[in-house]
């Protein structure tokens, strides 16, 4: 037999298993298929229908409580002046969006700002974004809220992760992982986590202003650069 009439044969009896396969299961197959459209466009109507628009909604709340926000003017960025939304009625009114998650992050940085750590904390853990500097700014600022709240556990945990977060950030990395060296230090006493947090710097970012009084801390606690 030629190679071409096995080819042929082989490419017939492929054919006819699938023909089975298909008649042998023909309404399973349809109703997977009729489902996947289903759940596909409602999907879809979903975000461009629902989701879009309360997004848009949000974004238009949300303008003047930012603009409170960068005037310092705490409580109407909050709760809103009565003829614009708050950022707390953002969050409540539109969940679920990316501007109620960001309004978590801004609620939270003005309840630090007056004070109010708790608050502070459960909005800051409420918010997450795929943009690194931001989430570890997120962190930093929980570590803040910690630290004045006297939980310095807590405190050092969340300085730690914002430090190593982003690790490419050189600017802002080696100032929250000094954070966390500095509390550990001072704060705790915890003589072990400060050395190590500031060998860490050093290590990661050796040119940094941070890594230069991590050496003076460090001589402090007795560990002393090589001699080069």
């Amino acid at each position: 037999m030629s190679q071409e009439n096995q080819a042929s044969i082989t490419a017939d009896s492929s054919l006819a298993s699938l023909q089975s396969f298909w008649n042998n299961n023909r309404k399973w197959l349809l109703t997977v298929v009729g489902l996947v459209l289903v759940l596909g466009g409602g999907w879809f109507a979903y975000q461009q229908f629902y989701q879009l628009p309360r997004e848009q909604k949000a974004q238009d709340a949300m303008f003047k409580a930012e603009e409170y926000y960068r005037q310092d003017s705490i409580q109407k960025a909050l709760n809103g002046d009565g003829q614009f939304a708050g950022f707390l009625k953002v969050i409540d009114n539109y969940s679920g969006t990316p501007s109620a998650n960001l309004a978590c992050f801004y609620a939270g940085s003005c309840y630090l700002k007056i004070d109010n750590y708790e608050k502070a904390v459960k909005f800051l853990g409420d918010f997450s974004s795929s943009e690194k500097l931001t989430q570890a700014r997120a962190y930093k600022l929980m570590g803040d809220a910690y630290a004045d709240w006297g939980k310095a556990e807590q405190a050092l945990d969340a300085y730690k992760k914002a430090g190593r977060h982003f690790k490419e950030d050189e600017a802002n990395s080696p100032e929250y992982l000094y954070l966390a060296a500095y509390l550990a230090d001072r704060i705790m006493k915890n003589n072990a986590a400060a050395i190590e947090l500031y060998q860490e710097i050093k290590e990661k970012y050796p040119r940094s202003q941070q890594a230069f009084d991590a050496d003076n801390n460090l001589a402090q606690l007795g560990v002393y650069a090589d001699p080069k």
